[in-house]
């Protein structure tokens, strides 16, 4: 991506979870007008460039951002060879669940607007969390994300999502297009030209970055929506 980070440090967080311990890197201006927590899939971590590079564009926009590890260091390990945790759905999304319930409860982002920022398979788990919590998840956005996994859960997603594929990546755009057809909230799916899947050709990032934060910023901010503060 092209300079366009901020100097903003975020600081280290643990969240239990039914008895395990997840880290996570919590950024928060200032003025921060919501709240984006990053959802990662398939071996990713918090410490992912691609992640972290989008989560400082939306920090210019003041969106709090929240970057987590949904596995643990025994469990990544284990992972790196089976495999298994990554496309375990709903195991993730009950992390990720928790990890939405523990930032209503904490000062000063608790009151702060939610969005799920989702990747691979990680976008199937932040859209069964928006199902379970349509009162607290305000907007979705899937980048690259498998939401076919999320199965009977997309007909219960009423918070706004926006799905974006690159346009080589021919086989998940089709099981994105077949996830669009079944979500029954307010959605759009925008394909970027000559992107593959992890977004990595000169200047497709960035455009995953201005689409996710346009997303956010009009979703998250809704001044006349009395339940979005």
């Amino acid at each position: 991506m092209t300079n366009s980070t901020t100097t903003l440090t975020p600081w280290p967080v643990q969240i239990e979870t039914s008895g395990t311990v997840i880290n996570g890197d919590l950024a928060t201006p200032a003025d921060a007008r919501g709240l984006v927590v990053f959802v990662h899939g398939s071996g990713s971590s918090r410490h992912s460039p691609r992640n972290r590079a989008v989560a400082g564009v939306f920090l210019q926009a003041r969106l709090a951002t929240l970057l987590l590890d949904l596995l643990t260091g025994d469990e990544e390990r284990a992972d790196a060879v089976t495999a298994a945790l990554r496309f375990d759905i709903p195991f993730l999304a009950n992390r990720v669940m928790l990890a939405v319930d523990w930032t209503r409860l904490q000062p000063p982002i608790e009151s702060l607007p939610l969005g799920l920022f989702g990747a691979s398979t990680g976008a199937a788990a932040a859209l069964m969390v928006a199902a379970e919590r349509p009162s607290v998840v305000r907007a979705v956005v899937s980048r690259g994300g498998r939401p076919d996994l999320a199965g009977a859960a997309l007909e219960r997603v009423s918070a706004p999502t926006l799905l974006i594929v690159g346009g080589r990546d021919e086989v998940v755009l089709e099981l994105n297009r077949q996830a669009l057809a079944r979500l029954r909230g307010e959605k759009q799916l925008v394909v970027v030209p000559r992107a593959t899947h992890l977004f990595e050709e000169p200047g497709a990032l960035d455009q995953v970055a201005r689409l996710a934060t346009d997303w956010f910023v009009r979703h998250l901010t809704k001044l006349s929506d009395p339940d979005s503060r």
